[in-house]
């Protein structure tokens, strides 16, 4: 049988921002607690470092995305239709504005690559801090470009040792040095919610 976590090296202990390289983290589209939905993410060890569970249904409004203990490391909230923004991201329970927005792109162009513009910060103008999400509208696979045109993240399905695809739900997050985790998996949660996968 295989393994779901990554067989690549990376850094031995788990830190919020990734170290010199790349590293690698699985992530599991399903919870781990019975009738749960929501993710599971492995270091290369095979080790769990973060987590989603909603208890009630697909697609909530409100999520928490947890450490391996249940501590919440932020929060993501849908946003109403109407508005201009489509999910918020805080990183600090009691704060009033978002760490982070992701917003649908509503380009001119039907072949854009680009799915969701994400805005750092209270700014509503331009900044190089802004990323984008680019991908296929019918897969869970996407890039995370930041403001400079760099792909900071890569999200495809798992393969194994041998070059098997894994199941749909299993996927492989390369993230690039430098670049805070906990961003990124917020960001793969967005995706997944948006996709109604959990």
């Amino acid at each position: 049988m295989a393994k779901i976590h990554p067989g690549k090296p990376a850094a031995s202990s788990y830190t919020s921002c990734s170290t010199e390289r790349e590293t690698y983290t699985t992530i599991w589209m399903k919870s781990l607690v019975l009738n749960s939905n929501g993710y599971t993410a492995y270091d290369s060890s095979g080790e769990v470092v973060f987590r989603i569970d909603n208890y009630d249904s697909k697609c909530r409004s409100e999520v928490y995305l947890m450490d391996l203990r249940g501590n919440i490391v932020c929060t993501i909230l849908r946003k109403k239709l109407l508005t201009s923004g489509l999910w918020d991201c805080y990183n600090d329970k009691d704060s009033r504005t978002p760490w982070f927005s992701v917003r649908k792109n509503f380009g001119f162009f039907k072949n854009s690559s680009s799915l969701y513009n994400v805005l750092v910060g209270t700014n509503e103008e331009k900044s190089s801090n802004d990323h984008k999400m680019e991908g296929s509208v019918h897969s869970l696979e996407f890039k995370i470009i930041d403001g400079g045109g760099q792909v900071v993240a890569v999200v495809e399905r798992k393969r194994s040792s041998s070059g098997v695809e894994l199941g749909e739900d299993v996927l492989c997050v390369t993230v690039e040095p430098h670049v805070d985790h906990i961003f990124i998996m917020a960001l793969v949660a967005i995706h997944g919610l948006i996709r109604g996968k959990m």
